[in-house]
């Protein structure tokens, strides 16, 4: 099968580890080029990867190039990935599709009227500790699923210093880091019909108070919620419950839970890609460790790309989709609405719950006796 020759915008600090995989690990990626605003980077990337230091108007020159993944900014989400798309382009984005909802609306038409692939991160949904997590949901090993939670807490100040956008609109805890636990519900239990919640916003001027922060004893102003929290209704009737504080400590301590009629669920970090499921049945007090079935458990960001890259040649809708990642953003401005509101949100998108990934696809480490095959067989 031909490779889908691959572009980059974005040779920031999450470009690094998306290089290495699109240009290492994954077959189906002919990795051909990267683009930044910052020329030096741009070029420092290119040389360690061997591949063309570009600009975002070659890439659009070149007909050969029909994948282009932005690791831009959040705020330049929306400008960026209208540009490719009305340059012909099919585009994978770092999480979120746009801060606006409205934007990210006009995305998805878009694509749509295009006849182009538009997909989102967090692809973390198809590591292995939550494709498992799905898989033992889908063989009803906990019942039925009448409820979930997820929450996280973090020290935001401290980030906030040292990685510029995570004070300024869209680089929130909620839109951030919660998109994270939002996709790997919505991924397992299906669309949410309606939502109710609150976000905190605070009000002070802050200093740069850490002295290897490049903008040491100025101060500034925090644009994004540091907390948002919420309540969820799923179409299939299971009630969520989500928190996320970026006003707490390091080390964060993730929780997810879901919990079912014959069971409970306790997954990983949907940050991370790997990580334990434990299942506990009803009546007993063990916790039990789940195997992974999939693979795909270290650092694997690019995964998306790869199955969307694998989509495209098959002819047939990804994962990652954009309806996907479009609806987990409503769920969250649907929160900040309800705050705004007073009210409850009734969510106006839905999305068809895709194949979870093909099971028993291991990393090469763990091949015995022959019993391996490529792990990327999975994406197929």
């Amino acid at each position: 099968m031909d490779k889908v020759k691959t572009a980059v915008v974005g040779c920031g600090a999450i470009s690094d580890i998306y290089l290495q995989n699109l240009k290492n690990r994954f077959s189906i990626i002919d990795l051909a080029g990267c683009c930044d605003l910052d020329e030096q980077r741009c070029r420092a990337a290119a040389q360690k990867y061997g591949i063309a230091a570009m600009s975002v108007a070659d890439i659009l020159a070149d007909e050969s190039i029909r994948l282009v993944v932005n690791l831009t900014n959040p705020k330049a989400h929306y400008a960026v990935i209208r540009q490719l798309l009305e340059g012909g382009k099919n585009v994978y984005t770092e999480k979120v599709l746009s801060i606006e909802l409205e934007q990210a609306e006009e995305l998805v038409r878009l694509a749509d009227a295009k006849g182009l692939y538009l997909g989102a991160a967090p692809d973390t949904f198809l590591g292995g500790a939550i494709q498992t997590a799905r898989l033992a949901v889908d063989r009803g090993m906990i019942g039925k699923v009448t409820s979930c939670v997820a929450q996280n807490g973090r020290d935001y100040n401290m980030m906030g210093q040292l990685v510029p956008f995570i004070p300024q609109q869209g680089g929130g805890i909620g839109f951030d880091v919660g998109i994270y636990y939002i996709t790997a519900l919505v991924s397992i239990l299906g669309p949410v019909r309606k939502v109710s919640g609150f976000l905190k916003y605070p009000t002070e001027l802050r200093t740069y108070d850490q002295p290897n922060s490049p903008r040491f004893a100025q101060q500034y102003k925090v644009e994004s919620e540091t907390i948002l929290a919420g309540t969820l209704q799923f179409d299939s009737g299971v009630i969520g419950s989500v928190q996320f504080n970026s006003e707490c400590i390091f080390p964060e301590q993730p929780v997810v839970m879901l919990c079912g009629t014959e069971g409970v669920l306790y997954m990983a970090d949907p940050n991370n890609f790997g990580g334990t499921v434990y299942y506990r049945a009803k009546g007993s007090n063990e916790r039990i460790a789940l195997p992974d079935a999939f693979g795909y458990t270290e650092n694997s960001r690019g995964l998306g790309v790869a199955e969307m890259a694998w989509s495209m040649a098959a002819g047939r809708k990804g994962r990652a989709n954009k309806e996907m990642a479009y609806h987990a953003l409503e769920v969250l401005h649907g929160i900040a609405r309800s705050d705004r509101t007073g009210g409850c949100y009734e969510l106006k998108s839905t999305f068809e719950r895709m194949p979870p990934l093909k099971s028993g696809y291991f990393p090469e480490y763990l091949a015995k006796d022959h019993l391996c095959v490529d792990p990327e067989a999975a994406l197929t």
